[in-house]
Formats: structure tokens, C-alpha cells, sequence
């Protein structure tokens, strides 16, 4: 039985002449010292734990194929290990967001009809028919035209305050209104 040498907290492997070790002995004391820690980083930079674990893994293949250009006295393996495994994430998530030209898109959910975009659009209609006029011009004009709170105020000649006020209590109203669904029963009533 082989005795194995512990490695060190710096995440180095143990000083041994490449010529003393095999590959194998390589890999096996690479994954015990980067492997967990390895697969955490690989996992922090979006990957789900299986695809993680592939990475890992094609990284830890990568080392055994150039086992004999790593060095720990030249410089850091968790360091080029950490290098190797970002750059065959960055590669699977290029390669999974590419699409080869002329490819049909995915194919996506088939398009429902507009009746429901129709019906919410009368129950905002009705929503905002609800809302006393000085609330919904504040709740139109900046909300629906997108314009800003102080040209509402100049055009209709009262202060900011009172179109953030009406703007406040319009919003309140309207979500009031779509909270109780009384528009849609109303609809599917009529």
C-alpha cells in the first residue's frame, strides 16, 4: 500500500520530482487538493452542479495532458487550474448560446390569440374611466405619454406636488380596482 504525503492548506501539490510520480498519482493528488474547491468556483460562476462537474472534469483531463509542464514551484496549479476550468465555461455557454445559420429558431409556444390582450385592455380602459379626471390625466400623461411630472405640472398650471398627490391616490385606486377582479366578472358577465 502507497503512502500518501499530505498536501499542503495553499492548495499545492507536495514537493515531489515529476520523474518520482506518475500521471496518475498526479491527478489523483490534484483532484483530492483542487477538486471541491474546484467544482464551488466553477458552481459561484453560474454553472448548475451537473455541468460544474463536467467542467471539472474536462479541466482535471486537461492537467493529465500536461502533467509535465506543472510545476509547483513555478507558479500556481489552483491558479492555472481555476484559468482552465472559466475559460471551458465561458467556451460550453458560447458554444450553447450560438445558433448555426440558417437554423429554424426553438420552437416556441404557439400564439394565443389577442382576446385576452383585448380584455385587459378594456378592463384598464374601464379601470381608468373609474378614476376622478384630475386623477387620470396625472396617471395618462405621465405613466401612458411617459412625460415628466414637472410638464404635467406647468401645462395644467398646479404645483409637482399635487400631480405626485393625484398620481399617489390614481395608482392606489386602480390597484384597488384590478385587486377586487370586479372588472373581469364584469366583462364576462356583459
Amino acid at each position: 500500500m502507497r503512502c500518501q504525503r499530505p498536501l499542503s492548506d495553499a492548495g499545492s501539490l507536495p514537493a515531489i520530482p515529476p520523474a518520482d510520480r506518475s500521471a496518475e498519482d498526479l491527478m489523483r493528488d490534484l483532484y483530492a487538493a483542487h477538486g471541491p474547491a474546484l467544482l464551488a468556483y466553477v458552481q459561484h460562476l453560474g454553472a448548475g452542479y451537473h455541468d460544474a462537474e463536467e467542467v471539472v472534469q474536462e479541466t482535471m483531463v486537461r492537467a493529465w495532458r500536461n502533467a509535465q509542464s506543472l510545476d509547483p514551484a513555478v507558479g500556481s496549479i489552483r491558479g492555472w487550474l481555476y484559468t482552465v476550468a472559466h475559460h471551458i465555461l465561458i467556451d460550453r455557454l458560447r458554444i450553447r448560446s450560438a445558433r448555426p445559420i440558417g437554423a429554424e429558431p426553438p420552437h416556441s409556444e404557439p400564439a394565443s390569440d389577442h382576446q385576452e390582450a383585448v380584455i385587459e385592455r378594456i378592463n384598464f380602459l374601464n379601470a381608468l374611466a373609474a378614476l376622478s379626471a384630475e386623477h387620470r390625466v396625472a396617471v395618462v400623461e405621465v405613466y401612458y405619454r411617459g412625460r415628466t411630472v414637472e410638464s404635467v405640472a406647468r401645462s395644467l398650471g398646479v404645483p409637482p406636488g399635487t400631480i405626485k398627490s393625484r398620481l399617489f391616490y390614481g395608482v392606489r385606486h386602480l390597484r384597488t380596482i384590478f385587486e377586487s377582479g370586479q372588472l373581469a366578472e364584469d366583462e364576462l358577465a356583459g
